[in-house]
């Protein structure tokens, strides 16, 4: 009959409400649950990379990371991983860093495995993690100079480079820096 037929159609449509009312209710909460894991990440600390990918954990601190270059001699090297803050940087094209290292005025000569990164030019003072090789080496007047040129340094400055000097070096395979 035409009433069964209109009544059924009816039952149809109900169902079909609470199919639609149900779906959005699910996805809402679903998307609930999205912004919860989001808001949880966002209290973590939050690394730009740069590099081969490294990871936050197991690094040294920079006033630990000087007991590992006392005993290093021109060609030894050491595979390490710390962190410390920008004290300097390639003002050019963020092709090179120096890191503090320790409580003096001792800094590491950070540049990077391949020449394949660069820092941002705007990352002075900014706290990283490095990992890569630990070594010393003879850093000859031109050099020094040239860093001191790549670091806005005054005609003056650079002329006052007369010997060479045992540098802290640190070829760094991949960077992590805080954002």
């Amino acid at each position: 009959s035409l009433t069964d037929i209109n009544f059924n159609i009816e039952k149809m449509r109900t169902v079909l409400k609470m199919s639609i009312l149900f779906v959005l209710i699910t996805a809402c909460k679903a998307e609930q649950k999205d912004r919860k894991i989001i808001k949880n990440k966002a209290d973590a600390t939050i690394y730009r990379s740069f590099g081969e990918k490294i990871t936050d954990e197991g690094y040294i601190s920079a006033v630990d990371v000087m007991t590992k270059y006392t005993n290093l001699k021109v060609g030894d090297t050491l595979n390490l991983k710390f962190g410390s803050s920008i004290s300097d940087l390639c003002s050019k094209k963020g092709c090179w860093m120096k890191l503090p290292a320790g409580q003096g005025e001792e800094t590491i000569m950070v540049n990077f495995k391949d020449y394949g990164f660069f820092m941002p030019l705007d990352a002075k003072g900014k706290e990283v993690i490095v990992e890569g090789k630990a070594f010393v080496k003879e850093t000859s007047v031109d050099e020094l100079r040239h860093y001191a040129e790549d670091a806005g340094e005054s005609e003056e400055e650079i002329a006052k480079i007369t010997e060479p000097k045992r540098t802290l070096s640190f070829e760094a395979s991949g960077v992590l820096m805080k954002k």
